[in-house]
C-alpha cells in the first residue's frame, strides 16, 4: 500500500523555488535553476550570505563563468511559503533545521533532501520491508518526520562532484545527475512533472521506479570512500589503488549488498564493478574529507550509523563496516569535529 501524496500533483507554471543551503550542491542547483529563468530563493547565512546580497551566486562549470542574482534570506519567514523546497545542507544539520521550516511549507509543497546517506524517510512508507523503522542516527528525536508530512516528502539522490572556493562561488567538478522517485516506489504525476521541471533547467533529472534502491547503491560508494578517507587523508584514487583498502572495499560492499538483499533490495552490481567505475573518476576527495578538513559536522551517523542500524534490524553481522564507523567517529570526535 502506498502512502497518499499532496493533493497537488503538478508543479504551478510560475513555482516558488527555495534551496535551503548555498553550499557545493545547493549552490550548483539554485544557479542552475535561476539560469534558466526560475524563481529561486535560498536560505542561507554568515559570509555565504553576505556574498550572495553582494555579488549574487557565481557559478562555474566546463571553462564558463555565469553570475546570477538570487533572492537570498536567513530566516525561512524572510521568504515566506514555497512550492518547491529542496534541502541541500548536511545531515547532520537537518534534525535542528527542520522545525524551524514551517514558513516554507504550505500542504502542496514538496520537500526533497540531496543529503547523503539514508535519509530519514527511508522506511516510513507503508507497504515496504522493515516499514515504520525509524534511523535515529538520521533522526535522533524524530523532529525531520514530525516537521516534514511524508505525503509531502519526494526521494532525491544527487550525483555530482561540486566545491566552493569562496562563499557564494561554486565550482561544478563533474556529474550531473538527479534521480527522484517517490518514497513508496512506483510512478507519480508529481514526479513525473518535477522530473519535466528540472530538465527544462537543464538539469539531467531522471524517474526512480524505486528510489530507496538507488540511494542504496549510491550508498556502496559513500559509505566506504567517505569515511576511509576521513581516516587517511587520501583520494578515492590512491584508495583504490593500494590492495588492502581495494580488499577492505569488497569485504565492506559485500556487507552492504547483504544488508540490502535482506531488506528487500534487488541490487545487481559486484564490488569490483563498483570500485572500478569509483576509479574511472581519477583523484575525487570525498565530501566528508572536505568537511573534516574545514572542521564542518561529518554525515558519518546518516552514511554508517543508519547502516549498522538497518544491519541490526536484520540481525547481519557488519564487522568490517562496524569497526570503520567506530574508527570513523573517534578520527572525528578526537579532532573535535562533531559525527
Amino acid at each position: 500500500m502506498s502512502m497518499p501524496v499532496a493533493d497537488e500533483t503538478q508543479a504551478p507554471a510560475a513555482s516558488r523555488i527555495c534551496v535551503v543551503g548555498a553550499g557545493a550542491i545547493g549552490g550548483w542547483l539554485a544557479a542552475r535553476l535561476a539560469l534558466a529563468g526560475e524563481s529561486v530563493s535560498v536560505l542561507a547565512r554568515g559570509d555565504t550570505l553576505q556574498a550572495l546580497h553582494q555579488r549574487g551566486l557565481e557559478l562555474r562549470s566546463q571553462g564558463e563563468r555565469h553570475v546570477v542574482p538570487v533572492r537570498a534570506a536567513e530566516t525561512p519567514e524572510a521568504l515566506g511559503p514555497q512550492d518547491i523546497v529542496l534541502l541541500t545542507v548536511k545531515a547532520p544539520a537537518l534534525p535542528a533545521l527542520a522545525p524551524r521550516l514551517a514558513p516554507l511549507l504550505h500542504p502542496g509543497t514538496w520537500v526533497l533532501s540531496a543529503a547523503n546517506g539514508l535519509p530519514w524517510w527511508y522506511f516510513l512508507a507503508e507497504g515496504r520491508s522493515c516499514a515504520g523503522l525509524r534511523l535515529r542516527s538520521v533522526d535522533p528525536e524524530g523532529r525531520l518526520e514530525a516537521a516534514l508530512p511524508l505525503p509531502q516528502v519526494l526521494g532525491l539522490s544527487v550525483f555530482a562532484a561540486c566545491h566552493c572556493p569562496a562563499p557564494g562561488v561554486v565550482q561544478h567538478d563533474s556529474g550531473g545527475r538527479l534521480l527522484l522517485g517517490e518514497p513508496a516506489g512506483g510512478d507519480s504525476p508529481r514526479v513525473q512533472a518535477l522530473a519535466q521541471r528540472l530538465q527544462g533547467a537543464g538539469l539531467d533529472a531522471q524517474v526512480s521506479e524505486d528510489i530507496r534502491r538507488d540511494i542504496w547503491l549510491k550508498l556502496l560508494g559513500n559509505a566506504c570512500f567517505n569515511p576511509v578517507s576521513l581516516l587517511t587523508g587520501a583520494h578515492t584514487d590512491d584508495m583504490i589503488d593500494t590492495p588492502e583498502l581495494h580488499a577492505l572495499f569488497v569485504r565492506m560492499m559485500d556487507e552492504l549488498l547483504g544488508i540490502g538483499g535482506r531488506i528487500g533490495l534487488a541490487l545487481d552490481i559486484e564490488p569490483a564493478r563498483r570500485i572500478a567505475q569509483a576509479r574511472a573518476l581519477g583523484p575525487i576527495k570525498t565530501s566528508m574529507l572536505q568537511d573534516f578538513e574545514a572542521g564542518r559536522p561529518v554525515e558519518i551517523g546518516a552514511i554508517l550509523g543508519a547502516v549498522l542500524q538497518c544491519a541490526a534490524a536484520v540481525a547481519m553481522p557488519v564487522p568490517a563496516l562496524a569497526t570503520i564507523h567506530g574508527l570513523a567517529r573517534l578520527r572525528a570526535q578526537s579532532s573535535g569535529v562533531a559525527a
